[in-house]
């Protein structure tokens, strides 16, 4: 499913193969919430370079409910999209919402209407499949971090446990279910995990539990002690990451494939992603701006829009400056996973990362024109 192409040291390039078309790894997933990537459609999505989109499980099987969307042709036709598409299995969300969790699963309030709904690992497989996704997920407990290392523990086996009943159930072909690692930040408890998890003969792996404000040297450590135990030639994906520091970390130990709702959610708030540093657009500096946010971005927001227009959408709260601005994000976020892969591709990603990093912090992007 997921064949290596090229490799510099830990960091590596290959291809993700699904039933509706290749990803090109290092890959970044817009996320689809409620089958939607928020302001955009399947035409912009495809017009910033994403080639698999995630959708979530949690949402969907509450509203509109797995068995409307595969009555109205399953998630592709649902949301127009022809290109791969990943769900999660819900956990990460049903985790905000406080659950009471045993051996069985996991029962929690639904935050629609309130209703108490129940989720176990072989519904989550169960639902999945039914919405059609080209990647599915198994159900894994979460736990907030810090956490005692004994909860940690406890999670991280119940997961295992979980990932087993998961493999048992799965039963389409076109469909591949992928695995989750736990563990906390603990190395040791990360190998453990990652090694039950390979054991059940999953083609890919999640490492969940992560990018929840951990410290970044705690994060890296926990990712090199997973994949150290995660066979090489099989998919490694870490799951709500997508910060450009965090991702170019990821990438240089060996991860595969993101997920993050950041770029998008940070369009929102007014902050745009550049090669020469984040700001946000509401700054009073940026009012008779001529100059796009990045003249060497390719998006259509670069290419037709000034800083003092952007500004003024996000200012009155116009809900073109959304879409804009997730249109630009979402560039910048799927252009460094490219530049990555190809840097990758010229056994040169060590000094790719070092020279994003440095012209991150200088120039200043905030500085007005003169």
């Amino acid at each position: 499913m997921w064949q290596r192409v090229a490799g510099d040291e830990a960091a590596r390039a290959g291809v993700l193969s699904t039933a509706h078309g290749d990803v090109a790894t290092p890959g970044f997933m817009p996320v689809g919430t409620r089958a939607t990537v928020k302001t955009l459609d399947s035409r912009d999505l495809a017009e910033v370079g994403a080639e698999m989109v995630l959708a979530n499980t949690y949402h969907l099987m509450l509203r509109p409910g797995e068995q409307t969307v595969a009555a109205l042709g399953e998630l592709h036709r649902f949301m127009d999209w022809s290109g791969p598409i990943l769900t999660d299995s819900g956990g990460f969300q049903v985790f905000s919402l406080r659950p009471q969790v045993s051996e069985d699963g996991l029962t929690f309030r639904s935050s629609y209407d309130g209703t108490l709904v129940s989720l176990t690992p072989e519904d989550a497989v169960r639902i999945q499949e039914t919405l059609g996704a080209d990647i599915a997920m198994v159900l894994d407990e979460l736990v907030g971090l810090p956490s005692p290392r004994a909860v940690v523990e406890e999670a991280m086996h119940r997961t295992s446990r979980w990932a087993e009943r998961a493999w048992k159930v799965h039963t389409r072909d076109d469909q591949a279910l992928f695995g989750i690692v736990q563990g906390g930040v603990d190395e040791e408890l990360r190998a453990i995990s990652a090694r039950a998890v390979a054991d059940v003969g999953f083609p890919g792996f999640g490492i969940g539990g992560l990018a929840v404000g951990e410290e970044p040297e705690d994060r890296n450590r926990a990712l090199q002690a997973a994949f150290a135990e995660l066979p090489a030639d099989k998919v490694r994906y870490v799951m709500g990451l997508g910060d450009t520091d965090g991702m170019l970390d990821a990438i240089g130990r060996g991860a595969d494939l993101f997920d993050c709702v950041l770029p998008t959610r940070l369009a929102r708030h007014g902050k745009v992603l550049t090669r020469t540093g984040d700001f946000s657009i509401r700054r009073r500096e940026w009012a008779q701006d001529p100059r796009p946010i990045d003249p060497d971005c390719p998006c259509l927001t670069c290419r037709r829009y000034s800083r003092g227009y952007l500004r003024h959408l996000r200012i009155t709260n116009e809900f073109l400056g959304h879409r804009l601005l997730t249109i630009h994000n979402l560039t910048y976020t799927l252009g460094l996973v490219a530049d990555a892969r190809h840097a990758i591709q010229d056994r040169a990603f060590a000094a790719f990362a070092k020279e994003v990093r440095e012209r991150r912090v200088s120039p200043n992007p905030e500085a007005p024109l003169q």
